[in-house]
This record gives structure tokens, sequence and C-alpha cells, in this order.
């Protein structure tokens, strides 16, 4: 995928993942090994795979930005979803460790925990409680904001949630 992006618009100066699997959720004991197996592969691997080919074409540069998409389930795991905990928990280890490595060679890494339901056509507002799911523009513009920060203050992680949100 790398070598193709490369060679149709060049090497990489920002690079986003946000990948995730169908939901595997049950009981622990009833899970699908199988399936558990995909989902930290898509959520965990899969980042660690984009993150080591991008470290490998900004390093030489000094610059660039990885940014990697988490969830709720990237700081806490629910009852009945211990694989896509599994899998943001390793995705935020990876966003850690990346970013004490890299980032003293001009590479910002920053995991974004996507904290609530995004809106989509599948998934509106409730009439009664507007702007209680999480507007994707928005979280575009988050993103944007991140990639615009000056080295001396990069943020390492930020929390998205809605502002309606019961804590």
């Amino acid at each position: 995928m790398f070598d193709d992006a490369d060679t149709r618009l060049g090497e990489p100066d920002v690079i986003v993942y946000n990948a995730a699997t169908a939901p595997t959720h049950g009981p622990i004991a009833e899970l699908d090994a199988e399936a558990v197996r995909r989902a930290i592969e898509i959520s965990a691997y899969g980042g660690f795979l984009v993150v080591q080919q991008a470290a490998r074409r900004m390093i030489p540069h000094g610059r660039g930005a990885i940014l990697l998409t988490g969830a709720s389930a990237s700081v806490k795991g629910y009852a009945l979803s211990a694989a896509f905990a599994m899998g943001k928990f390793a995705l935020r280890g990876l966003a850690q460790s990346a970013a004490r490595e890299l980032g003293p060679k001009g590479i910002h890494i920053a995991h974004f925990v996507i904290d609530g339901g995004v809106r989509n056509a599948q998934r509106p507002d409730p009439a009664d409680r507007p702007d209680s799911t999480l507007d994707p523009d928005g979280i575009a513009h988050t993103y944007l904001e991140v990639l615009r920060q000056p080295r001396s203050a990069w943020s390492l992680e930020v929390e998205l949630r809605p502002w309606v949100e019961n804590f």
C-alpha cells in the first residue's frame, strides 16, 4: 500500500490510522478465538505496520505526523467488549512508545480517544439532544488543529467527547 502511494502521490507527510473490524462482542468464555485474533490484528498489528512504514519514510526527512484513532476502549475496557479493548489498548501503547521514540526525530505522533458515538446517517442526533454525538467534521477539525501545533507544545493524546456526556 505504501509503495503504491509513494509512486502515485509521493512519500507521506501525514498518516491517519483509523481501522477497526466489525464488533466482536460477547462473553469472554463464548468469543470466537479467530474473530478476536482478527480484531486485535486489525487494531494493533495493523497500526504497528502503518507506523513502521510511515516512520521509514518520515525519519530521513526529520518531519511528519502519524495520527492514530482510538476509542473509549483505549482507556477503559467494557464488559462484553474484550477483543475491541485489547486492540485499542495496544494501539494506545504503540502511540505512546512511538511518540517517545519518533518525537525527537521530528515526527509528531498523536493518539485520539473518540469517546462517544459518531454521528452518521444511521445514527443522527435525537431531536431532544442536539450535538449529543460527535460530528465527523468536528473530529476532523480537531485532527487538523493537532497537525498545526508547534512542536514545542505537541499533544500526544487528545480525548474527544460530546459536550452532553454524563461522567
